[in-house]
């Protein structure tokens, strides 16, 4: 059992708690029975993994776990909730990058939004529609946004705010509400029907702009265990790094914080063309993963001030109107300015349907490792900001190498010698072109002393933003990276089974859906 989930029993014990359960062996009547004999009720059950959610008096979940020896994991079913807030206008810039010219569009590519839902615009084509919470369309206007980066045809604008693979397959499966809320067993259940229909519609990405907190190893999550089902079937799943950046290290988000998947990162290019002046986005996640320690986020990509598309009658058309954008030559806005690393995983997740119509034959892990290869290396070297670099389009589509894997590299800290270990990627990649030096940087972030006998390569860290690396309120214990800023430490208020970050309150340990309204 989750700390989280004694932590909302001792505060509500005698009030109903959503949960979700995963089981040693997969679950029969017998499981259900047992919920239900507690009082409780089975809301879902998976495919993506051997669970349930459920629903049971707050009382009665330790002993349900204690009389079920089947039982290997219970989790709180965290609420999602869009983190938004109103912002002075952005209308300093209006940023949204150059694309290239291709030949590839990601045409018979099928791509699943995993968002607030899809409404009908002239810029996007009628896609399949799947609902978990009601109707499919975006009531809120976050997946709107997203989708339109990822595949909008751009006819509005003539092709100003088009999408990066505009003839994709988008399949709409909406799990958040028109407040941006929902819950981690609606996105599960999503990535069930994934893997149920991804040959009949060729799903080969994911796109997945929102997460929650960190609270759990990954390899106890159940939302990271069902991403990585997708991504073992096969499936590209793009997720975003989270918004909490300002707050420092260890804020990368699940399911970003899981190995396997492709965690991105906004870059803020302040509307120019000049790569020169382009940082890392003040709000983009930075890490390590908090308790595994992965090396995250992977790359980065355009997440600050990106225009895209508005859905009529949506939350965000009702109270964000400082945001409009009126395409050249038109009298009314069909468009919307927003930041996050919503944005930038979109931007992605469009880039993998490129590569893909182009080598249907590739892999998730070849995918994720060109990706990283190509991308290009930027000047502010620490790679808990910036992953791998910012994603070239065009350099990825000509990448070569193939790889059976690609987990991002763990990291660990020597005190003694105040060195960084960094897992040299070349081993469980397989092969010297994934060498951690490559995919990061030019290889002076590393020291000439050459893998250890471990694996790992070392860094004395000071080659870093700050010009230092976790000294003076940065210490390791018992897996947590905790700092007296750091949103993960214990200055969470989790009183009443209820978090704040940033001012804004997470209900029950909420999620973010990785947009922002406070730009750089």
């Amino acid at each position: 059992m989750s700390d989280r989930v004694k932590g909302v029993i001792a505060a509500k014990p005698h009030e109903k708690v959503k949960l979700i359960v995963t089981y040693r062996q997969p679950p029969g009547l017998g499981d259900e029975d047992k919920v239900k004999g507690k009082g409780g009720q089975v809301n879902k059950k998976f495919k993506s993994i051997r669970g349930h959610a459920i629903e049971v008096p707050a009382q009665a979940a330790e002993s349900l776990l204690e009389q079920n020896p089947n039982i290997a994991r219970v989790s709180l079913d965290e609420p999602l909730a869009a983190a938004t807030a109103a912002s002075l206008p952005s209308s300093v810039f209006q940023a949204y990058p150059t694309l290239p010219s291709l030949p590839y569009t990601g045409a018979g590519i099928g791509i699943a939004v995993i968002d607030s839902g899809v409404k009908a615009h002239p810029d996007l084509k009628a896609d399949l529609k799947v609902s978990f919470v009601g109707k499919t369309d975006d009531l809120y206007g976050h997946g709107n946004h997203v989708t339109g980066i990822i595949a909008g045809t751009g006819s509005i604008s003539n092709g100003t705010y088009r999408g990066v693979a505009s003839d994709a397959f988008i399949l709409n499966l909406r799990v958040l509400d028109d407040k941006g809320v929902g819950l981690t067993s609606d996105v599960i259940a999503a990535l069930d029907w994934v893997l149920a229909n991804k040959a009949a519609y060729n799903i080969r990405v994911v796109n997945l702009s929102l997460g929650h907190p960190v609270v759990e190893a990954a390899a106890d999550d159940p939302l990271v265990q069902a991403v990585e089902r997708v991504w073992d079937a096969g499936v590209v799943v793009v997720c975003s790094a989270g918004n909490g950046g300002r707050d420092g290290y260890g804020t990368i988000t699940s399911p970003g914080n899981s190995r396997k998947v492709i965690t991105v990162g906004s870059v803020t290019t302040w509307g120019d063309n000049d790569p020169m002046n382009d940082i890392v986005s003040t709000f983009s996640a930075r890490g390590p993963t908090r308790i595994d320690r992965f090396v995250k986020p992977d790359l980065l990509a355009h997440g600050n001030r990106v225009i895209s598309l508005k859905a009529k009658g949506s939350f965000m058309e009702k109270n964000e109107s400082a945001r409009y954008i009126v395409a050249p030559g038109k009298a009314t806005s069909e468009y919307l300015q927003l930041s996050g690393t919503s944005m930038a995983a979109a931007m992605v997740s469009g880039a993998v349907a490129l590569m893909l119509q182009k080598d249907p034959s590739l892999t998730p892990a070849t995918v994720k490792a060109r990706l990283m290869r190509s991308a290009k290396k930027v000047d502010f070297p620490d790679v808990f900001a910036t992953g791998a670099g910012l994603l070239d389009i065009t350099a990825a589509l000509a990448a070569s190498g193939t790889t059976s894997q690609a987990p991002s590299p763990k990291v660990k800290r020597d005190e003694i010698r105040v060195m960084m270990g960094f897992e040299d990627t070349a081993r469980p990649w397989g092969g010297s072109q994934w060498a951690l030096g490559y995919l990061w940087s030019d290889g002076t972030l590393w020291s000439n002393s050459g893998v250890d006998a471990n694996g790992y390569l070392w860094s004395d860290g000071y080659l870093w933003s700050d010009g230092y690396l976790w000294s003076d309120g940065y210490l390791w214990s018992d897996g947590y990276l905790w700092s007296d800023r750091n949103s993960w430490s214990e200055s969470y208020l989790w009183a009443d089974g209820y978090l704040w970050a940033d001012g804004y309150l997470w209900a029950d340990g909420a999620t973010t859906a990785d947009s922002v309204l406070v730009d750089d």
